[in-house]
């Protein structure tokens, strides 16, 4: 399999092929009830979506197990039923400038924006940087958004920055932002933001700068798919992801999905453009199914992909775009090979 060699009419892949393709974490099985063989895997999740942008009921028969809502009402989100597929993680409101991105937009609802416009680390200042931060965590967020997007409008200073990354570190939250425009990458990595939203793709970035991005742990969330219109802005995703890649940056997969013309479930153009950036094997599996902002997999559901899996590692993405959410019960490990 390492080399493409094809199996076409050699019979049903053993395990140890199967790993040597994608790592330890898969299997061959079969579907107790239907009797199906395949492929098991870890439960995929989609680490940028906006639940309210679309039909979340068709995510789990096309591979989705759960998501990260990287901006929703905070109140509508916690109001979910925790056990429900798909897994939620969410963010809450967007945090932003008085009249910065994303407020004004069609897509973005009030109860989606929140706008911080005092530095104020004290609880329970109106408009205060940590009373925005409070809010979103009392409402069960999982990670803390803000809106770095001088492109758009007005951004968040550097005291307020400081503010909310401070008083997210004392509910353990993360903060994820939303980086566009020049030099807004270079303020998100400096001021220790633990996630980027979108791989950089307003410009490309000094390597120094990606290395630092590297250095204090932080995670790009890839999103390159929404770029396919923009030749530009694809081109400085790329390269700012390969560079990423090559630095040992650690890469989360996510389509931004409510954002224009996405499929609903599994993208094989986002886990394609991640493979062409140099993210294969074990390394694409783990930004499918890496659990965070949480730590743990869940155990109730896995991933299942009918058939044979492909003979090569370029074939892997259109293979997973194949996948549908299974419970784990239902699954019969093959010993097969």
């Amino acid at each position: 399999m390492p080399g493409g060699r094809s199996r076409e009419g050699a019979g049903r892949a053993t395990n140890h092929e199967l790993r040597d393709l994608l790592g330890d974490d898969v299997g061959l099985c079969r579907r107790a009830i239907s009797g199906d063989a395949g492929v098991v895997l870890p439960p995929f999740i989609d680490h940028h979506v906006h639940l309210h942008l679309i039909d979340e009921r068709r995510l789990g028969r096309s591979g989705i197990a759960g998501v990260l809502d990287l901006g929703g009402d905070p109140v509508e989100l916690a109001r979910r039923t925790p056990d429900a597929m798909p897994r939620v993680a969410y963010a809450g409101a967007f945090l932003t400038a008085p009249g910065g991105y994303p407020g004004g937009r069609s897509w973005a609802p009030p109860g989606t924006v929140r706008e911080v416009h005092d530095p104020s680390a004290h609880p329970g200042v109106n408009g205060g940087a940590a009373t925005a931060v409070d809010e979103q965590a009392e409402f069960g967020a999982a990670v803390i958004k803000v809106a770095l997007n001088a492109a758009a409008g007005p951004v968040i200073d550097a005291a307020t920055l400081a503010t909310i990354i401070a008083t997210a570190r004392t509910h353990a939250l993360p903060v994820v932002a939303h980086a566009e425009g020049a030099g807004m990458a270079r303020v998100a990595i400096d001021a220790g933001v633990d996630a980027l939203a979108h791989t950089p793709f307003s410009e490309r970035l000094d390597p120094s700068l990606i290395a630092a991005a590297v250095a204090i742990g932080q995670r790009w969330i890839s999103t390159l798919d929404i770029h396919r219109a923009d030749a530009a802005n694809l081109d400085h995703a790329r390269a700012n992801l390969e560079h990423f890649l090559a630095a040992g940056g650690s890469v989360l997969y996510g389509t931004d999905l409510g954002n224009g013309d996405l499929p609903t479930g599994v993208n094989a153009r986002e886990l394609s453009a991640l493979h062409e950036a140099g993210l294969r094997g074990q390394a694409l599996l783990d930004a499918l199914t890496d659990p965070w902002p949480g730590s743990e997999r869940s155990q109730a559901v896995a991933t299942f992909i009918a058939g044979n899996p492909p003979a090569s590692s370029s074939a892997v993405p259109a293979w997973l775009a194949g996948a549908t959410v299974v419970p784990t019960e239902e699954l019969i490990a093959d010993e097969h090979g």
